[in-house]
């Protein structure tokens, strides 16, 4: 059995494949994700899992060099920023806005959908590299 935090077999492969400059998407329960983007679905009922939840699960195994997030984030939802900041203190973050996060979300490896009820709660998590 595996050892390591993310013991979900869909999403820790998912991480182990990813090279640098990798996108995986993190989001809300509402996000709609594209046709052929993989999703996986953790979400059990309201706000369980939550996005800083996840966040926290995904960030034990993977290295993160650059965030984007949603401009309206910063005025819909400046709690949960806050969160993302302090989870990612010494990591660039890139503004868009919200359509466009949408879009690129075409782009990730996956999409990880929590149970998290607040708006705005998507990013899309940019891999770095160990050495």
């Amino acid at each position: 059995m595996k050892k390591t935090s993310v013991i979900n077999s869909e999403l820790s492969t998912v991480i182990a494949n990813m090279g640098h400059m990798d996108w995986l998407s993190i989001g809300d329960a509402g996000m709609p994700v594209p046709l052929g983007t993989k999703k996986i679905d953790l979400a059990l009922s309201k706000d369980l899992p939550s996005f800083q939840q996840v966040l926290a699960n995904i960030l034990t195994e993977l290295e993160v060099q650059k965030i984007y997030l949603a401009d309206e984030i910063q005025t819909q939802n400046p709690q949960q920023l806050v969160a993302i900041k302090n989870a990612l203190p010494n990591v660039a973050i890139e503004y868009m806005p919200h359509s466009e996060l949408k879009h690129n979300l075409s782009k990730t490896h996956a999409f990880v959908r929590t149970g998290e009820m607040t708006p705005f709660s998507n990013m899309i998590l940019e891999s770095g590299v160990t050495f």
